[in-house]
């Protein structure tokens, strides 16, 4: 069963170790057939769901196979049905895991508010499991998250694909080697715009449609009546399922920060912005200013989306892209994106030479994942929950800080408390629909 199937591939790649360098391990388990692959369940399919099943087979695909599929949208299982025959079909993950009890590893691309719930059905099962970005939707599911893995020492992995990137390491490898001196400041920003939505109406009522499985779809949240408004993509902008583009792009780029600083959780969290804050729709243009202790002192890390734009572009002559992070330090800026580097004062760097590349290359954002389900953890995933979750927390209290009323937040890493503003306290944990346990 799953307990074989793994052992087997685990011994399968220590045996190929000892043997000469002319064999492979992807040429033994093909030999062995399909029942030595990783038995993979995939939960939402479209969208990032089908970006992740392509990249999982991109780099992993001789390790696996699909053998579930699960979505809300019968079209959608019907459409990646096609493509995976074999694969077993469901609309609710709780009855695939009732039903398929040798399941090795569990992917889950859903709405950010059935995250938690879904992964964490796996991981009380004893699966590993590949959650995409931004790991839950409040701070409670984030730590449940990072608790069970912990002790089921279960190999996990956050859906941050940039993290794998040469570009990414390089950045790093540039700040820690003090290229630009010690880091005063960071600026992290996107130009995406996830929110600002008319309120959905009390009164109108739509018909659900008939391949939409809705009581499914909201999952743990507490019920709203089926509105087109929030599908397919949109929901990133309502409160109850998503946290505008904060939650949709502020993992991906406060990761590098978070990487080549090391940072742990936030001391203070002040999100503000330009409207005023619904209870249901997510703001566009939001600012929000964080304060970490680094190295002995604080240091202030700020994010920015929709029009919003870091100062320091104008005030330092530095390029005005769509994306991106800065770190100013004290004897230069670094602005990067996913693919570029850029150093300024530019005639100073002009004859620069990077630092030595110590990072090694990825095997690959799934295969790291992959990798360590099969060598039985003695590989870690970069972007594993422990990591993962900490970005991922410092992301959802600028949500908290929003929802809370734009205040700024004096955050207890370590009694999860937010302890000078008790009512901001309700949006760290939200309560869930019965039935829907984490």
């Amino acid at each position: 069963m799953t307990f074989n199937r793994r052992q087997f591939l685990k011994t399968s790649a220590a045996s190929i170790a000892a043997l000469s360098s002319s064999f492979s391990a992807p040429g033994l388990l093909r030999a062995q057939g399909a029942n030595s692959k990783l038995q993979v369940a995939i939960i939402g399919i479209a969208g990032r769901g089908a970006g992740n099943i392509q990249e999982l087979l991109g780099d992993s695909g001789e390790l696996v196979e699909i053998a579930g599929l699960c979505d809300v949208d019968d079209n959608n299982l019907a459409s990646q049905g096609a493509k995976f025959p074999n694969a077993k079909r469901f609309f609710d993950y709780r009855e695939m895991f009732a039903e398929m009890k040798s399941l090795d590893a569990v992917l889950v691309s859903t709405p950010d508010h059935t995250h938690a719930v879904a992964a964490m059905a796996a991981m009380k099962r004893g699966i590993p499991c590949f959650c995409e970005k931004p790991l839950a939707h409040d701070v409670a599911e984030i730590r449940d998250m990072q608790k069970i893995a912990k002790e089921k020492k279960l190999s996990t992995q956050m859906g941050t694909i940039i993290h794998a990137t040469a570009n990414y390491r390089r950045v790093v490898e540039i700040v820690q080697a003090g290229d630009i001196g010690d880091i005063q400041e960071v600026h992290v920003w996107c130009a995406k715009g996830w929110g600002g939505y008319p309120e959905p109406s009390k009164t109108e009522k739509f018909d659900v449609p008939k391949n939409i499985h809705w009581n499914e779809w909201l999952g743990p949240a507490q019920w709203l009546d089926y509105n087109p408004c929030y599908l397919p993509a949109t929901w990133r902008g309502y409160w109850p399922f998503g946290t505008g583009t904060f939650g949709d792009m502020a993992c991906h780029l406060m990761d590098l920060p978070f990487w080549a600083l090391d940072l742990k959780l936030p001391k203070t969290i002040h999100a503000t912005c330009d409207s005023e804050i619904s209870s249901i729709c997510c703001p566009l243009d939001v600012e929000c200013k964080y304060e970490f202790d680094y190295n002995g002192k604080t240091l202030p890390l700020t994010w920015y989306d929709g029009a919003k734009r870091p100062p320091v572009i104008k005030e330092r002559n530095l390029d005005n892209i769509a994306m991106g992070v800065i770190f100013v330090g004290s004897e230069g800026c670094l602005e990067a994106d996913y693919g570029t580097i850029r150093l300024f004062p530019k005639d100073k760097y002009e004859k620069y030479e990077r630092p030595a590349e110590t990072i090694p290359a990825s095997p690959g954002h799934h295969r790291e994942w992959i990798n360590a389900i099969v060598d039985g953890g003695k590989s870690t995933p970069l972007c594993n929950f422990e990591y993962a979750g900490r970005l991922a927390e410092a992301v959802q209290l600028g949500a908290v800080s929003l929802r809370a009323g734009k205040v700024k937040l004096e955050w207890d890493a370590d009694n999860m408390k937010v302890v000078n503003n008790d009512a901001a306290n309700a949006f760290i944990k939200t309560e869930h629909r019965e039935g829907w346990d984490v």
